[in-house]
Order: structure tokens, then C-alpha cells, then sequence
């Protein structure tokens, strides 16, 4: 897992929730799995848990995509330490984070997305990101 700065932020890969002891050392208390062709992983009673299977390329309807950033987003803007999984966490997690922080911070989604993107390695697929941009209006800035 590795932590986003300035954020209540992880990203990682599925095989993340099978280590309870890492995620409670970390103090997440959010789950959000991006995960369609991993298995649901059971959790502690004592995470919440929300899974929006998305699948790394085209295909993905929009109000699925909607629905997980704004997820990520409110978990973000309540301080929720939150860890952000799909199968490697290269592609599908930065990719809604990314546009998650973007939503918080009232920036271009791809400034989002190199935020997220600067703390590891990340690979997000052309697709699912041309989809998110689509789905996902960027926020206006604040006028002066």
C-alpha cells in the first residue's frame, strides 16, 4: 500500500485486504475495491467496506464510475482513511483517486492524477481514464 500525501489516501492492490494487521496499522478505515476480476475479499466487521467493480478498459457505465469517484471524493472530504484497491493498484485505483483528489481540490482531474501517480508506480489504462474524464465533470474553479 502506499499512502497519498496530504490525504487520508492509500493506494494498493486487492491482495491488500487480505492482511487485516497492515491495513490496521495503517488506520484505514474505508475500503474501496475497484476489483471485477478478483474475488470479493471479506473483511473486519469494523471496515466499511464499498465495491464498484470496474472492469481496466472500456465498458464501464458511467454512473458505476460517477458513483466511485464521489465515493472516494466524500470518504476523502470526511477525513475517512480510505485504502483504494483494484488487481494491482496501477490503473483502476489512481485512476478514480486521481480523480477523487481532483474533485476535493477543485483542480483538473489530471492534476489529480498526477498526484496520486507521484507516490508509486502507476499504469491507468487510456480507456477507463477517457471514460472518467467523460463521466466525471471537473469542478469549476472558484471565481475571484
Amino acid at each position: 500500500m502506499r499512502r497519498i500525501p496530504e490525504h487520508p489516501l492509500w493506494l494498493g492492490p486487492v491482495a491488500a485486504l487480505r492482511d487485516p494487521r497492515a491495513l490496521a496499522e495503517a488506520g484505514v478505515e474505508a475500503v474501496v475495491d475497484l476489483a471485477l476480476d478478483e474475488p470479493p475479499s471479506p473483511l473486519g466487521r469494523a471496515l466499511v467496506s464499498c465495491r464498484f467493480p470496474l472492469v481496466d478498459g472500456e465498458g464501464n457505465p458511467a454512473w458505476l464510475l460517477r458513483s466511485a469517484v464521489r465515493a472516494v471524493a466524500g470518504l476523502i472530504r470526511d477525513g475517512v482513511p480510505t485504502l483504494v484497491c483494484c488487481g494491482a493498484g496501477m490503473s483502476r485505483s489512481p485512476a478514480v483517486a486521481g480523480a477523487a483528489v481532483a474533485l476535493v481540490r477543485g483542480i483538473a482531474p489530471e492534476a489529480g492524477l498526477a498526484i496520486v501517480a507521484w507516490v508509486g508506480p502507476a499504469d491507468v489504462s487510456p480507456a477507463p481514464w477517457r471514460d472518467i474524464l467523460a463521466a466525471v465533470p471537473p469542478v469549476p474553479a472558484a471565481g475571484p
